[in-house]
């Protein structure tokens, strides 16, 4: 199983993402993950850094490491025939190290504009036509479409890798799973729940690349490392479709009320054993997960960078 390293753009500052992608590189991970956000998931995250900006940075200052994107949605903020130049160009500038992960995205982050959010059926037809689009224009030449929901005209990606870039697909629910498994180069998951993975292999994704992701908050004590992850990510106890549908850093807040520590601890590996990282990943590579990502949260990424590289890498 491949280990890499996720770096969280709604937590980090720029420089402080650019000194753990070194340092992911340093310690020996194969790989790493990095979000699209716009807005933190609650303010006490307090970063958003642009994700191209980044991607930029990462591929001059740990340019061993392939780079995926967990996840960008490409429908609603930024056009599916932007987001294929950004992706085109993070291709070349990483020497074809870039995977584009893709998923139908949050309200919190898509709704900025004003536009409306769709229900989920329609966020997967928007998904599926963005992909077609993307394919289409990395293919080289103009390239028009006048589709149900985007319209494309005789536009050109002048700057591209020697090959398409893959195109991973996020899902959770059985649909999302079936259309990863039906139109992407891969998939991708942050629960090491086996069905989904059976669900994806059964739906077309035969042998492609499964990859996964999880938080890891280094303390001196696990119990220390639950505070810093009740901190940072209460919302990572908030249920269901909550997560899709509510706008605002402010309204995760709001549900994250009903949230106990307890309960994000449930989600994160905290502390600074070892053993349970290992368990952890071991939980993805049972599922049948072919790449795992780990995460850090609170300020001592250093400690986590440097036990992955003494006892598990």
């Amino acid at each position: 199983m491949r280990i890499g390293y996720f770096l969280s753009c709604e937590e980090y500052s720029p420089a402080e993402l650019i000194e753990q992608a070194r340092g992911a590189e340093r310690a020996g991970f194969q790989g790493l993950w990095i979000s699209d956000h716009y807005h933190p998931w609650v303010d006490a995250q307090g970063q958003s850094a642009f994700v191209w900006s980044m991607i930029g940075a990462i591929s001059q200052a740990a340019p061993s490491l392939e780079i995926t994107t967990a996840v960008t949605c490409p429908t609603v903020r930024v056009h599916p025939a932007v987001i294929a130049q950004a992706a085109a160009t993070s291709a070349v500038l990483t020497g074809g190290k870039f995977r584009l992960g893709v998923g139908t995205g949050e309200a919190l982050n898509e709704h900025i504009f004003g536009d409306a959010w769709p229900e989920l059926d329609v966020r997967l037809e928007m998904l599926e036509e963005s992909i077609e689009i993307m394919r289409g224009l990395w293919q080289g030449g103009n390239y028009s479409h006048h589709g149900k929901h985007y319209t494309v005209e005789n536009a050109r990606i002048y700057t591209l890798p020697d090959k398409p870039v893959e195109i991973h697909i996020s899902g959770f629910g059985p649909k999302a799973v079936e259309t990863a498994g039906r139109l992407g180069d891969g998939y991708v998951s942050v629960m090491p729940d086996g069905d989904l993975v059976a669900r994806f292999r059964k739906a077309g994704g035969g042998d492609k690349v499964v990859q996964g992701g999880f938080k890891g908050a280094f303390a001196a004590t696990e119990e220390e490392g639950a505070r810093l992850a009740y901190e940072k990510w209460p919302n990572a106890g908030v249920p269901g479709e909550l997560s899709q549908v509510l706008p605002t850093p402010k309204h995760f807040e709001q549900a994250s009320q009903l949230v106990t520590q307890d309960m994000v601890k449930e989600s994160f590996v905290c502390g600074n054993d070892p053993q349970a990282h290992r368990e952890m990943i071991d939980k993805y590579r049972q599922a049948g997960f072919d790449e795992v990502y780990v995460a850090n949260t609170g300020p001592h990424y250093q400690g986590l960078l440097d036990m992955y590289a003494k006892e598990i890498l």
